[in-house]
């Protein structure tokens, strides 16, 4: 069975350099390139109008973008090694706090949101993965050890028990948030791995990254329990449809493809442009149809809506 998504709308030149971050709230889009400036457009309005600019967010630009499921939190990670935290109200983005971690470029790299916004999760470029306590004075409340590799994507489960971390080595690893203790070191994928994302429900991990393959993990067990190919070049990004039956995935090759869970295939591809595709994210869903957004290299974000009837 395929699926069919039809580009609704596209930003042209939404940022100035590279777009390489894209995160969502219930109604707006958050975006962050190398230039300083970070963009909120609004996703409830079919033009897609931009509602947001910060100017001088991150000086030397921004690599990681992230939003609370709830729609409360933003985080930003800077090229300088620093992340700012942004409260959202009333569809406005304002900088509540900051989290300097040495302040050395990649003392920072990837970064996620719990889904209530209390808790960041941050990897760093020798392997550690920190925890902080944003409502508790933005304090450090758990570190983690990895094997030393630069650490190179991050997640939160949705229910916040897991932190799961992929790395520069090819490793990922799983940590218990309730424990403080590693779960599962998972070797599968050899090559550097550029993203890891949970289902929405926790029980699985999806990982992918120069392999070119997407490895699902039961996160209980650790078992790989499938290895999906399709694509011909690295892959930069994955994110989880809402009810985890889905999964999206953009590639270093512009192609962006879409994945039904059950069948374990690719059932949706798309290829607007050839250059990097660097960050693909599901909007919540408001009506009947799935719509997902695209960015990257082409400096544009792209949106696509299930075609009725598919």
């Amino acid at each position: 069975m395929s699926k069919q998504y039809l580009t609704t709308h596209t930003v042209d030149n939404a940022h100035d350099t590279d777009i390489f971050s894209i995160a969502v709230t219930p109604s707006q889009i958050v975006s962050a390139s190398g230039s300083s400036v970070l963009k909120i457009h609004s996703t409830v309005d079919p033009d897609f109008p931009l509602q947001q600019t910060i100017e001088g967010a991150h000086k030397l630009g921004c690599h990681h973008v992230a939003t609370s499921k709830n729609g409360s939190k933003a985080a930003s990670a800077g090229f300088g090694g620093e992340v700012k935290i942004w409260g959202i109200e009333d569809g406005k983005l304002t900088e509540v706090g900051k989290i300097v971690d040495g302040n050395k470029a990649g003392e920072i790299w990837a970064i996620a949101l719990s889904r209530d916004g209390q808790y960041l999760a941050s990897t760093t470029y020798n392997g550690r993965i920190n925890v902080w306590d944003i409502l508790a004075g933005r304090q450090k409340i758990r570190e983690y050890e990895t094997k030393g590799s630069f650490g190179t994507a991050i997640d939160l489960s949705l229910d916040g028990r897991f932190t799961a971390s992929g790395n520069e080595n090819g490793g990922i690893y799983i940590f218990n948030n309730d424990t403080g203790r590693l779960l599962h070191s998972l070797q599968g994928l050899v090559k550097p791995i550029r993203t890891v994302a949970f289902s929405p429900g926790g029980k699985l991990l999806a990982a992918a990254g120069d392999a070119r393959i997407i490895a699902l993990y039961d996160v209980s067990s650790g078992e790989q329990v499938a290895n999906m190919k399709g694509h011909g070049a690295w892959i930069f990004s994955l994110d989880w449809s809402d009810t985890g039956e889905y999964l999206l995935s953009g590639a270093f090759d512009g192609k962006t493809k879409v994945w039904s869970i059950d069948q374990r295939t690719c059932v949706a591809t798309h290829s607007e442009t050839d250059k990097t595709v660097w960050s693909v994210k599901w909007l919540p869903k408001t009506g009947k149809n799935e719509l997902f957004a695209t960015a990257g290299a082409n400096r544009s974000i792209s949106f696509y809506r299930e075609a009725t009837g598919s």
